[in-house]
């Protein structure tokens, strides 16, 4: 029984159930983990450059390039998220003040509906959106309510999400530091070749690069867009509408038109003709143009996905892993494009190798 074969077996389990331990240890901190991974690619060539500035000083480097991450993406985040928390307090407040209306709102869109398109939708019972919205202004103002009542978790929902940066900033800085030791590890600890660990490697950087960055720079363009849309035609919380068209944007092809379009609609449907016809024009010309000029040349150039394929995988990741998604979903798709596209290759190299050769006077095989 004290066989070689054995001992590699039970290693193998030996192997295979410690890994399963580690993973599921470091579970609670997948989030704080990626975007340290994600951070460290993003900012890679400003770490390289540097470093030969420093004079190959590896920890002085790495600690600058936190610095430049904090300045530039960390406390924008802060400032932007503690603008946008602020004017939802003031919605609510006004809400529950009755101040706004999101009932009347439904209402005033409805009379101004011709008669044939309100007998169209009473026949097809969506008439009855008034109830919808309804529905989403008690919901806004009981969230209200809670979040008045429920101080004490926000201020520990507040804390955990400062434990999370300071971790991924603490991780990020040994990423960058120690990245190539790290990456060339991983390289030579996965039972794959050589060829295929670092095509591999190479799709998933650039994915992830061309996700994030244009993604993000579309988001951030048409949210400053539609916000000062907003600001301009005197709609209250321009900030907050602002941060959700950009949030929404990480959506291609629908985005922030969720948005601005029913606001659009209550412009026309109240008189206010020039402001939803302004709006209009603003949020297709323009917002709109943003999205299929750019999204194509920073994301789909590079990751080269279909765009109803960036799109599926953009909802299906971020119904799975929340706000991370949008990077994880057109990653894993990519990924899966291009571990099927080795494996063919592989395939037809290996019948190409076992084709007997032509004889004198044969045309060899058709590749």
């Amino acid at each position: 029984m004290n066989t070689p074969s054995l001992h590699r077996a039970v290693f193998l389990l030996l192997l295979a159930v410690v890994t399963a331990a580690f993973l599921a240890v470091m579970a609670p901190f997948f989030g704080p983990i990626f975007w340290a991974v994600i951070m460290a690619l993003l900012f890679a060539s400003t770490h390289r450059a540097l470093l030969r500035r420093v004079g190959q000083r590896r920890n002085v480097a790495a600690l600058l390039t936190v610095a430049l991450i904090m300045l530039m993406v960390i406390l924008p985040t802060v400032l932007l998220t503690a603008a946008a928390a602020n004017e939802v307090t003031h919605l609510v407040q006004r809400v529950s003040a009755g101040d706004i209306n999101f009932r009347g709102y439904a209402q005033q869109v409805l009379a101004a509906l011709p008669q044939w398109i309100r007998d169209l939708l009473a026949r097809f019972d969506l008439i009855d959106f008034q109830s919808v919205v309804g529905r989403f202004s008690d919901a806004l103002i009981k969230s209200g309510q809670v979040l008045t009542q429920q101080a004490l978790s926000i201020g520990q929902n507040a804390l955990l999400f400062v434990i999370n940066v300071t971790l991924m900033l603490y991780l990020l800085f040994f990423f960058l530091r120690d990245g190539e030791t790290l990456w060339r590890l991983i390289r030579h600890t996965l039972p794959m070749e050589r060829v295929q660990t670092q095509y591999l490697a190479t799709k998933f950087s650039t994915v992830v690069r061309a996700t994030v960055k244009g993604n993000v720079v579309v988001a951030l363009i048409q949210g400053a867009l539609g916000g000062l849309a907003f600001w301009a035609l005197g709609i209250n919380g321009a900030v907050l509408w602002g941060s959700i068209m950009a949030f929404l944007s990480l959506l291609p092809a629908v985005g922030a038109a969720l948005i601005w379009a029913p606001v659009a609609i209550y412009f026309l449907a109240t008189g206010a003709i020039w402001q939803g016809v302004a709006l209009i024009v603003w949020g297709s010309l323009v917002i709109g143009m943003v999205d299929n000029l750019l999204r194509p040349v920073l994301v789909g150039k590079d990751t080269k996905l279909p765009d109803y394929v960036v799109l599926l995988s953009t909802l299906g990741g971020i119904s799975l892993f929340g706000i991370s998604g949008f990077v994880i979903g057109p990653t894993v798709a990519a990924l899966f494009m291009a571990a099927w596209a080795l494996f063919t290759r592989t395939e037809h190299d290996e019948e190409k190798s076992k084709a007997p050769a032509p004889e004198d006077g044969e045309p060899p095989p058709a590749p």
